[in-house]
């Protein structure tokens, strides 16, 4: 399995949506548990590292493209 490559204030663009629509979420905290947050509802997650690197299709460093 790669290894996938992110940090705090990045954009992670996931395989599945949210169930509100919205497969762009912005990292809060990186760690064994990451923090993310949908960029359209707001919705505050935590989601162990590996299971959320399996779900990641693109990452997209410094949170551009908002």
């Amino acid at each position: 399995m790669k290894i996938v490559r992110f940090s705090a204030g990045d954009t992670l663009i996931m395989k599945k949506p949210h169930p509100c629509g919205e497969n762009r979420f912005k990292v809060v905290r990186a760690g064994s548990d990451v923090r993310i947050i949908c960029l359209k509802c707001s919705r505050d997650v935590t989601v162990e590292r590996l299971k959320l690197e399996k779900n990641i299709k693109q990452v997209i460093e410094g949170g551009a493209g908002q």
